[in-house]
């Protein structure tokens, strides 16, 4: 299991993952999470500029970011996902947030099957807060069916099936690696497909906080991809 890494100026730690983003983040003790989703899509750099700017509104530090949802136009090309990861990880290296080769900040980043934006762009993003009486918020990165890290495409996990049992698995992998978490943990489990895919199946182990969102996972060839969380407060942004 991937080593979990304290970032005690953002108020999380999160679970080691690969260079575009963490695998997830948990909140430490005295904080909590908060979840703003934007009222439609803003393109990443003004995305970056606005999540800024309400992070300064709140009093706290760009360290504070802990997660991502971006919606991009298409599925990329292998080596395009690549060359828009270098731009985005090289923000949060300005932030703090990515330092010796280790990226703290969880994310998902799918592309609408109707109405996609112009551009990648943000949709939510996730935070801590300071809280007295602070639960144990936490997010974990959205995962496709391909293990990360190995050879592409060659090691997707064939069949619809199989895809959806080997997310699940990578979900509570994640979850347990935060800090011994359940699906039944979550405040909101987020399925991207545009397959018709075995509904009972997730929810039997999901339960009643499943929600599909009709987008193709970021590289083209991956066709299912999930992501959860568990936050204090959701913010609606204009």
């Amino acid at each position: 299991m991937s080593p979990l890494h304290r970032l005690e100026e953002g108020g999380f730690a999160f679970l080691e993952g690969v260079f575009p983003y963490s695998q997830g983040a948990v909140a430490l003790e005295g904080y909590a999470m908060e979840r703003a989703c934007f009222a439609r899509p803003v393109p990443v750099a003004e995305g970056f500029r606005r999540i800024a700017a309400h992070l300064e509104s709140l009093g706290r530090p760009k360290a504070a970011l802990c997660a991502c949802e971006l919606r991009s136009p298409k599925p990329f090309s292998f080596a395009g996902f690549a060359e828009f990861n270098r731009g985005y990880v090289a923000v949060l290296e300005q932030w703090g947030l990515y330092r010796d080769g280790r990226n703290a900040v969880a994310r998902s980043n799918v592309a609408p099957g109707v109405n996609p934006p112009a551009e990648p762009s943000f949709h939510a993003f996730s935070y801590t807060v300071p809280a007295a009486q602070a639960g144990r918020d936490f997010v974990v990165a959205g995962s496709g069916e391909w293990p990360e890290g190995g050879r592409f495409p060659e090691d997707i996990v064939p069949g619809l099936h199989n895809k959806v049992v080997w997310v699940l698995d990578k979900m509570e992998e994640r979850m347990r690696g935060l800090g011994g978490f359940g699906f039944g943990d979550a405040s909101a489990v987020q399925v991207y497909t545009v397959r018709r895919f075995p509904v009972e199946l997730v929810a039997q182990r999901v339960g009643s906080t499943l929600v599909w969102h009709y987008c193709r996972p970021p590289i083209e060839g991956l066709e299912f991809e999930m992501d959860l969380r568990r936050v204090s407060l959701e913010r609606r942004l204009a």
